[in-house]
């Protein structure tokens, strides 16, 4: 149960995966695996389907997300990235952080849905050029392997944004 995720599912280590191609592999995996097609099996066999079933979950869980999957590719270059309370970022993003949680407290504060979807579409895109960045340098030397872990602290930040957003959006709706 070593074996490296991206094996597991038959895919190219890359930071870019086919989601659908990802989802297709993690069902037959499941078929195979699945703790109930091995209920006739001996107690051994048993805790071995749970255990590989466990896996493949964890596997297809850090594949189709993200920052799950940036993770797991640093870790895969020997990068153990610093991932609590890292507030040693550049100062313009640092800044930019700031005027998010304002924009969020004025967005709870106003109820602005408008406000809200444009925050969401700027942190959106925010989003897709970390990710867009962290592709192109997660397989490089020493020093793209310091950005990569840097652009993971920050589409850390991000994704968190998007949870306090989704958070705000279902109070929004509650106020319905």
């Amino acid at each position: 149960m070593q074996e490296d995720y991206f094996e597991l599912f038959g895919l190219p280590r890359s930071y870019r995966v086919d989601q659908q191609e990802l989802a297709t592999r993690f069902r037959e995996l499941q078929q195979v695996v699945h703790p109930d097609r091995h209920a006739a099996a001996n107690e051994r066999e048993q805790r071995l389907s749970v255990q590989y079933a466990a896996h493949v979950n964890d596997a297809y869980q850090t594949l189709k997300s993200p920052v799950p999957r940036a993770i797991y590719l640093l870790r895969c270059c020997g990068v153990e990235p610093r991932l609590e309370n890292n507030t040693v970022m550049d100062a313009v993003f640092l800044m930019q952080q700031l005027e998010w949680r304002e924009a969020v407290d004025e967005l709870r504060a106003s109820r602005s849905e408008a406000g809200l979807d444009a925050l969401r579409k700027e942190t959106d895109a925010q989003m897709q050029r970390f990710q867009d960045q962290f592709s192109e340098c997660w397989q490089g030397g020493e020093e793209d392997l310091q950005v990569a872990e840097t652009l993971v602290m920050k589409m850390q930040f991000v994704d968190k944004l998007h949870e306090q957003l989704d958070r705000l959006e279902d109070e929004l709706l509650d106020d319905y």
